[in-house]
């Protein structure tokens, strides 16, 4: 639960699940919503795949899912399991064998899909490779890949069918006496996928992995992502978040740490409040957002500052960051530190100053000298 008594209308009351673990990661109760991604190098390219999870995990990824589509893959996964520095999940579609193997080879989860991975029989033996081998499962319910029969019976791809799949999958599971699994209803359209997502939770106390599949590429992808899992996680539904882009991972997990920031879920990382500048602005707002956000790239501690080309709204927001900087006249601007106002600085100067005292500022939250802002 995300718990503000000063200010109780930021809270948000979590759902309450079941906690499973995948690899050393924990998913639902009261652990914190973890960010995944997934890899999308051949997954036989060993070298590639592996430097791509580690650019995920740098980037923050609690977990990094790896696609499985044939022997060779389950044979390359064993490899990829042993260096990556977090828990794996292997990707299974259409063939129950790359299920068994990927269990095999060390995955911490398995992620299925009951329109795809063929007879309750076949389940069961994948069901049964992930106990004799420690591994959670993903139950994977997409809109794109229901069952014919529920098609036939709704018509089309729809919410109510979507979460039918989803219950009668979790049924095989329990059971198989398995119930170390999570559930996600994914769906490209923002209403069914969240539609699907608030029944859903309803109905099970599984741990809930919430994305937008196929939501587009940055931009739109982000929009979209942002809409859906936003309003979603806000109503306190969610346990593990993959944003979907067509563009590199990394992305993926820079824009799922941001949804997350913006509801006070997680924090990571330099939480820059910038303006949109405007004839105002006493420095060039925009060139030196860009640059301030490549220069605190390195910083992983939990922290805010804000940049604000003029004193309109500068000295509010800075009341409420760690560092701010805010625009003045004659090439110069007034830096905060802990929100109050400290010295002046000349704008040509102002970046390298302000990279210093974040890391300085930084540094003392991880000292634990003084307490973090929201």
């Amino acid at each position: 639960m995300s718990l503000n008594p000063v200010r109780p209308w930021r809270n948000i009351h979590r759902r309450e699940s079941r906690q499973i673990m995948v690899g050393n990661v924990p998913v639902g109760g009261d652990a914190p919503i973890s960010v995944q991604t997934m890899t999308n190098t051949e997954t036989t390219d060993i070298p590639g795949t592996i430097a791509q999870v580690q650019a995920a995990a740098d980037a923050g990824a609690d977990i990094v899912r790896v696609s499985v589509p044939d022997e060779a893959s389950s044979k390359a996964l064993r490899e990829i399991v042993r260096e990556s520095p977090v828990p794996i999940v292997a990707d299974i579609h259409f063939h129950y064998r790359r299920g068994i193997e990927a269990a095999e080879a060390g995955a911490a989860c398995l992620r299925i899909n009951p329109g795809n991975i063929g007879d309750e029989k076949r389940v069961k033996e994948v069901i049964s490779a992930a106990r004799d081998h420690g591994c959670s499962m993903r139950i994977g319910v997409n809109a794109g890949s229901l069952e014919r029969h529920l098609l036939e019976k709704y018509g089309e791809p729809c919410p109510d069918a979507m979460v039918e799949s989803g219950l009668d999958h979790i049924k095989v599971l329990q059971d198989n006496d398995f119930h170390e699994f999570k559930i996600s209803c994914k769906a490209s359209d923002v209403f069914m996928a969240a539609a699907a997502y608030m029944q859903l939770a309803e109905q099970t106390d599984a741990p809930i992995h919430l994305g937008i599949t196929e939501a587009g590429g940055l931009m739109s992808g982000t929009i979209k992502s942002a809409i859906g899992l936003g309003q979603l996680l806000w109503m306190g539904i969610g346990d593990t978040v993959r944003v979907s882009l067509s563009a590199d991972p990394v992305e993926e997990v820079k824009v799922g740490y941001e949804i997350l920031k913006s509801l006070g879920l997680r924090h990571r990382g330099v939480n820059i409040i910038s303006c949109p500048s405007c004839a105002r602005q006493g420095f060039d707002v925009i060139k030196t957002v860009e640059t301030l956000e490549e220069r605190l790239e390195h910083i992983k501690t939990p922290m805010s500052l804000s940049i604000i080309g003029c004193v309109v709204n500068g000295p509010g927001e800075a009341l409420m960051t760690d560092v701010g900087f805010t625009g003045g006249g004659n090439g110069a601007g007034m830096v905060y530190l802990a929100g109050q106002q400290s010295h002046k600085m000349s704008n040509d100067q102002m970046i390298e100053h302000i990279v210093e005292e974040v890391e300085k500022k930084a540094a003392e939250i991880e000292a634990g000298e003084v307490p973090e802002t929201d």
